[in-house]
């Protein structure tokens, strides 16, 4: 990186990725000293989470402590105008997010054209949020002579896609093989029914020697009903998850990491880049539908060499994503307790709860389509259409088309002077009823002229 080539590196997580790009950084902007364009960035970090963006500019703050420099962070979560304020004068290092990093470069904050180096971290989770389109408008933005570091600790194929498509020439660097876990996590599963998973849950954190744990849940409102729970057995908890404000965010990981939380439960949001010391356990109270997270879960432990516990609770609905993980990781999760087998059989995987929503509203319109149907084949009881009878076979030619009813207002007359339609008029003869609503119009239109106190 320091040659100034481009760079795909694959490393677990843990393994100080964040240092192996931020240092040669720094040591450029020690020995270049140049001030940076107006609204611009000599270098630029696009990482998928706001937690990640701020550990990593915690990690600037410490790296160069002693090197002059400038660096922003730039997420979504918050007001933009300190934001933009920062970016005015330009700064040596930019931290950002897709998302808010497309708003400023729309409105023109945020300019692109000066920067030298750009860095993806956590690529393949940027893939799995969606952010992949933006990241290809934002790299179109950039000048085309510069250097592009692509980070990652696993490399599925469209982020090796992506790397063939915007780096030139790379060199690769695999510090260990791609989705393995740290051999120092201790790794098990407990088969388990869900309405048993809280009860399970209650029994793992009363252990002795679960001082410091992550739960993950799959979804938001199911990471908020974890926490209540737990905090009625008696355990100090906190819920994180996209729904949470940035403050809140930034507060729930204060706390947690001075100890004042014991348990904090997560969505995948803090499954990448929580550089937290001492957790002991990582809890997947729901196994992920992407086998690839599995390792970034259960790598918030066991980080700079210490060891760890990763506990996964598995329902029979989530048997098949159990084998995927094991398929990923190349071996087979010890089993804690009872056999799936003892458990019950495996049933079939549980969709998104905006899914099932959409599942059920189709069920509703179609209940309402099948009344709708029933009506209206009581109606055609009565009525015989030909043109449904001719699809059927059974038309027959002879058969009279029955007339429309007719409405009473179709049989009122629209004035009292109105005739015998085969009349002809007095003013217009020989154009018949034609002439009629045209006369009958003109005088309502004077009748009302007369009373507003206008002429006719």
């Amino acid at each position: 990186m320091i040659k100034g080539g481009d760079l795909v590196g694959i490393a677990q997580t843990g393994t100080g990725k964040t240092a192996a790009f931020l240092l040669p950084l720094l040591n450029r902007i020690a020995q270049n000293r140049k001030s940076p364009t107006p609204k611009g960035c000599s270098a630029l970090i696009v990482v998928p989470t706001r937690e990640l963006a701020t550990q990593i500019a915690d990690g600037i703050a410490t790296y160069a402590k002693h090197v002059q420099h400038s660096a922003t962070v730039v997420v979504g979560g918050v007001k933009p105008h300190k934001q933009i304020k920062r970016m005015a004068p330009g700064v040596d290092i930019l931290v950002a997010t897709p998302g808010r990093l497309e708003d400023h470069l729309g409105s023109g904050r945020i300019q692109l054209n000066s920067t030298a180096t750009v860095v993806l971290d956590e690529a393949d989770q940027m893939l799995d949020f969606g952010f992949v389109p933006a990241i290809r408008r934002i790299l179109a933005k950039l000048p085309a002579n510069r250097q592009t570091v692509l980070l990652s600790a696993t490399m599925p194929k469209q982020i090796r896609k992506l790397a063939n498509e915007f780096l030139i020439d790379p060199t690769e660097i695999a510090v260990t093989p791609e989705s393995k876990p740290i051999d120092k996590i201790e790794q098990t599963v407990r088969h388990v029914d869900k309405p048993n998973k809280s009860k399970m849950l209650i029994e793992i954190l009363k252990g002795k020697d679960v001082t410091r744990t992550i739960v993950f849940s799959r979804t938001k409102h199911g990471a908020n009903k974890i926490s209540k729970q737990m905090n009625a057995a008696g355990f100090k908890t906190a819920a994180i998850h996209g729904n949470k404000s940035q403050n809140q965010r930034d507060k729930t990981l204060r706390e947690f990491r001075a100890g004042e939380l014991g348990v904090l439960i997560a969505t995948d949001v803090a499954a990448r880049g929580i550089d937290i010391d001492g957790v002991t356990h990582v809890i997947n109270f729901d196994l992920p539908e992407v086998s690839e997270v599995y390792v970034h879960r259960i790598g918030r432990t066991a980080r700079a060499g210490a060891s760890g516990i990763a506990i996964s609770l598995c329902d029979s609905s989530q048997r098949g994503l159990l084998r995927d993980v094991e398929k990923l990781i190349g071996r087979k999760i010890p089993v804690t307790g009872p056999s799936a087998q003892e458990v019950g059989p495996e049933t079939e995987p549980e969709k998104r709860g905006g899914g099932q929503r959409r599942q059920g509203g189709g069920q509703r319109k179609q209940s309402g389509g099948q009344n709708r149907n029933r009506s209206h084949n009581r109606n055609r009881a009565h009525k015989p259409d030909n043109k449904t009878s001719e699809k059927r076979g059974d038309f027959d030619p002879a058969a009279k088309p029955q007339a429309k009813p007719v409405s009473k207002l179709a049989r009122k007359p629209k004035n009292r002077s109105a005739r015998n339609p085969n009349e002809q008029s007095s003013k217009n003869p020989g154009k018949g009823q034609a002439s009629k609503p045209k006369r009958s119009r003109n005088r309502r239109r004077n009748k009302g002229a007369a009373h507003r106190g206008k002429p006719s």
